[in-house]
């Protein structure tokens, strides 16, 4: 798989990490808006995780039916081997990058 993913999607795809079992659509979003202070409607973040699950890096299944959803089921997301290996890729290149950049002064 030599897909390519944008900075949103890469962002999604580490939250759904870091939250583990209780990433789906609006703790996603909820998470998102709590680590980059920037807004994201709940389509938008649906979006991108379908977007990613076809791409092979994300896998969903549906949760089990809560009250305080109204019966309703969530579809949770996981990361997938694939997910993690592009996203630990990624990591590694701006590592290394920042370790050539030159130190700056912005004071």
């Amino acid at each position: 798989m030599n897909e390519s993913i944008g900075s949103l999607e890469e962002t999604i795809l580490l939250l759904v990490l870091v939250m583990q079992e209780e990433a789906y659509g609006v703790s996603v979003g909820e998470e998102y808006h709590l680590r980059t202070g920037k807004s994201i409607s709940i389509p938008a973040i649906h979006t991108v995780l379908k977007r990613l699950e076809k791409k092979g890096f994300l896998s969903s299944k549906m949760g089990g039916a809560t009250t305080e959803r109204g019966g309703r089921k969530k579809r949770l997301f996981e990361i997938t081997k694939s997910g993690y290996k592009i996203i630990a890729e990624l990591r590694d290149t701006r590592n290394e990058l920042w370790k050539m950049a030159p130190q700056v002064n912005m004071a």
